[in-house]
């Protein structure tokens, strides 16, 4: 049933491909791409598909077996390290081909050779960021290390020995659609895809949005809507700590105060345009407890990475063993090793720092050739990079990217941001530096001890992450991990004068001062994406941090004894609502019940009556969210609206907590409006406004919180067809909840490691093994995953090559 079905939602899809006009980006004919030979029916894969095989390989050194279980995750026995990265490799491209390849097109500024000028903008855009020579010099780093040149050589020749067998009949039906086939990979595409995901983790900031703030705001108020540190901040590292003092000491130029922080009256008028931006609600959380807080006495820790949710999946499960490791877990199609997960003796876990470590700089160029720019009292030259961006169906772009000190020259007359007219903007990002996060994973992977991931730790540099760890020895700890810029108070805040060198990065945080703790007091270490520490801290770490799930896992984590997974399953599915528990209170202590009407006593009714749960089948998170959404447009849209800003505004929690201090919050009052407005009167409006809200939505059934957030799992390329994409997704959780399931993101992978002497874990993903829509393997995780319930990780260990486990064999031989 699901091979026919899949076959007639594909043939729609197509239909509607040609229908809607768009056919210069659908396949090839469409007689072709109905083949019984080889069209899309090629990609409907039986139920009963077998996967087993025999395989012969020149590049192999010896004999390697992979058992695929009944979820199709392969466990690789291999003899030797080098033939474990070439299968995995084999297998990346065998389930997971279009998937990796287009994301490497994507991180190169490539899309516009498959789907035509419509990605124009955003390939130039890519190239101007400089993910390919960020990638450049990672490649570099990787193949100058005899250990990681010899994976990705490896893992290499494992894609492109695929990639050597593969036919037109099948080609992933992406390529079908779309028209084009598969390109031989590279050791530069693994470095492309890791710096992908850098710029999914480490490329936000605000630069340009808070310079034109600045321009209408000043930096006084600004300070006031973008605090650094929130009243209600329970940190990574617990307040308290006692940090030693700052090594290196920044020093502000003197012109901080006259030319950075002064506005720049000309840049008020017109609204922003920026290229676009990675989701600034990509994080994770992650936890580990100690063997003293749980049942068995053996540390459990957890995981959980918040992206967008995609078919198909960004994880590729696996498990991998050679005499040097046994690592089980997730990992990127594209990249060798296990990412998330653990081994015999530990296991690690990773969440976004959400530190900024990257800032603009105004560049003056001499003329428009941009061949020189002004730097220290003289004229430097530049480093042009000529990009050709080719065109499906049309002749190539060209675009001029200049290179200076700082980096590359992302905005400039060609492709202007409208906050800064007639200046060049270059960007200086830590990612462009030389590193090899893919050291991290070697040792991770192979890891016994805290004294072995201390040191695998030293190799991540961009994109800094809380790196949870606990070991079978008993130790918990966290690193918050990266190589971050030292930073006088306010420094990247605002662009930044780029004429000379007062204004660069002077040197960076040492290390051993980055936040961290080891085997804490309190039993436990967690991290939510919030800032790492308190203002005990001695360096100035801007950043775009959350607030409410660490409260909330901090909370729960502490008040817990005699813990099992089985309570920390309950908690990554946890849907309490800390943010709601700190604003509902004022929100009805302002409520004007004589001024109600109708079906607002019955909203009313449903918000004083919550359990703060934002639960699937309830009322009150919709109409909570729909009226602080509203509250927060009564407040800010009349000021930003006139500083030309309309998607950055100041978080939630920086307004309940201002309106919490003061409820003469100057911001409260319209300044469009001939009246002062108060507190009770915008609580009021927008609660009136919330009211119509919801009345339209439950006349179409979809004031439900399951409903009205409506979970979907897009595929790659947004299509919300079926076979292609999950919708309808009846889940809890949201922003600011410790499920932080919303629309279109959250939960990437649910993991529980319960590290007792035979290790036990639990584990979960929204999508499944294979990349075809056309196989049941395709989504075959989503409703374990959207019931909030879990797998039981089979761990497989050499002589069970017997077990009623295995379904698959695939034999690798050399020859």
């Amino acid at each position: 049933m699901r091979v026919v079905f899949f076959c007639i939602s594909l043939l729609v899809t197509a239909l509607l491909i040609f229908a809607l006009g768009t056919a210069t980006w659908a396949p090839l004919a469409l007689g072709n791409f109905l083949s019984p030979q080889h069209g899309i029916w090629q990609n409907a894969e039986p139920a009963k598909q077998s996967f087993d095989a025999e395989l012969n390989f020149p590049d192999l050194k010896g004999n390697a077996t992979v058992y695929i279980d009944e979820r199709l995750v392969p466990h690789i026995i291999a003899d030797n390290d080098e033939d474990a990265y070439f299968i995995q490799g084999y297998l990346h491209a065998k389930f997971r081909l279009w998937q990796m390849e287009f994301q490497t097109y994507a991180a190169a500024g490539r899309i516009s050779e498959i789907v035509g000028d419509v990605a124009l903008d955003y390939d130039r855009a890519a190239r101007r960021k400089g993910i390919t020579y960020a990638a450049e010099n990672l490649l570099k780093e990787i193949e100058a290390n005899p250990i990681t040149k010899a994976e990705v050589d490896n893992y290499t020749a494992g894609v492109n020995a695929y990639i050597a067998t593969i036919t037109e009949s099948r080609l992933p039906v992406e390529y079908k659609l779309l028209g084009y086939v598969p390109e031989k990979w590279n050791n530069l595409k693994t470095a492309l895809f890791v710096k992908q995901m850098t710029e999914t983790l480490a490329g936000f900031e605000d630069d340009l949005p808070m310079t034109k703030a600045l321009a209408y705001f000043g930096d006084a108020k600004l300070r006031l809507l973008f605090p650094q540190i929130a009243d209600s901040l329970d940190p990574v590292i617990p307040k308290g700590t006692i940090y030693p003092e700052a090594s290196v000491h920044p020093i502000p130029p003197a012109s901080k105060d006259s030319l950075y922080i002064q506005p720049d009256t000309t840049i008020v008028q017109g609204k922003l345009k920026e290229i676009e931006k990675p989701n600034p609600a990509n994080g994770s959380n992650n936890w580990a407890v100690s063997g003293s807080k749980t049942q068995s006495g053996a540390p459990i820790l957890c995981n959980d990475p918040h992206l967008n949710l995609t078919l198909p999946s960004i994880w590729y499960e696996i498990q991998m063993i050679t005499p040097s490791m046994n690592a089980y877990g997730v990992s990127f199609p594209g990249a060798p090793g296990v990412i998330i997960g653990f081994n015999d003796s530990i296991a690690f876990g990773f969440t976004s720092s959400e530190r900024d470590v990257k800032d603009y700089y105004a560049i003056q160029f001499k003329d428009e050739t941009k061949t020189q720019y002004r730097f220290n009292n003289d004229w430097k030259n530049a480093d042009l990079r000529i990009e050709e961006i080719k065109i499906k169906g049309k002749p190539s772009v060209y675009d001029t990217v200049a290179y200076t000190v700082f980096g590359p020259v992302t905005y400039d007359n060609s492709f202007p941001a409208s906050a800064m007219p007639g200046k060049a903007l270059a960007a200086r990002w830590k990612a462009h530096d030389p590193s090899n996060e893919l050291l991290l994973w070697h040792y991770l992977d192979r890891a016994k001890n805290y004294e072995d991931y201390e040191n695998a730790l030293q190799y991540f540099t961009c994109p800094a992450h809380n790196v949870a760890f606990a070991s079978k020895s008993g130790d918990i700890a966290i690193w918050q991990q990266g190589t971050f810029p030292a930073r006088w108070n306010r420094q990247g805040v605002y662009v930044m004068p780029g004429e000379d060198s007062s204004y660069m990065w002077q040197t960076f945080i040492p290390r051993s001062e980055n936040p961290h703790i080891l085997n804490p007091a309190r039993g436990f270490i967690s991290s939510a994406n919030q800032r790492p520490a308190d203002s005990a801290y001695h360096y100035f770490i801007p950043g775009e941090y959350d607030l409410y799930r660490g409260i909330e896992v901090n909370r729960r984590l502490a008040a817990m004894n005699n813990i099992t997974p089985q309570d920390m399953m309950k908690l990554q599915n946890d849907n309490y609502n800390v943010f709601a528990e700190t604003a509902r209170p004022l929100l009805l202590k302002y409520i004007n019940q004589s001024s109600l009407e109708g079906t607002a006593f019955k909203y009313l009714d449903t918000i004083q009556n919550w359990s703060l749960k934002n639960d699937v089948n309830l009322i009150a998170p919709t109409f909570f969210t729909l009226w602080f959404n509203n509250l927060e447009k009564q407040i800010w849209d009349d000021e930003f609206e006139k500083a030309g800003i309309d998607k950055m505004h100041p978080s939630q929690p920086t307004l309940i907590e201002a309106l919490l201090r003061d409820s003469a919050f100057s911001f409260i009052d319209n300044i469009n409006t001939p009246q002062t407005e108060t507190i009770a009167d915008v609580i009021n409006a927008s609660f009136i406004q919330t009211v119509a809200n919801a009345d339209s939505l439950a006349a179409i059934n979809k004031l439900s919180w399951g409903a009205y957030k409506n979970t979907t799992i897009y595929h790659l390329l947004k299509a919300k067809v079926m076979p292609f994409a999950r919708t309808g997704l009846m889940i809890g959780g949201g922003k600011h909840v410790v499920n932080a399931t919303q629309h279109d993101h959250g939960p990437s992978w649910r993991m529980i490691v319960h590290l007792t002497k035979e290790t036990e874990a639990y584990v979960v993903y929204p999508g499944g093994q294979s990349g075809n829509p056309g196989s049941p393997y395709y989504d075959s995780f989503v409703d374990k995953w959207a019931a909030g319930e879990y797998y039981k990780a089979w761990i497989m260990k050499k002589g069970e090559e017997g077990s009623d486990r295995l379904v698959w064999k695939m034999i690798f031989k050399k020859g």
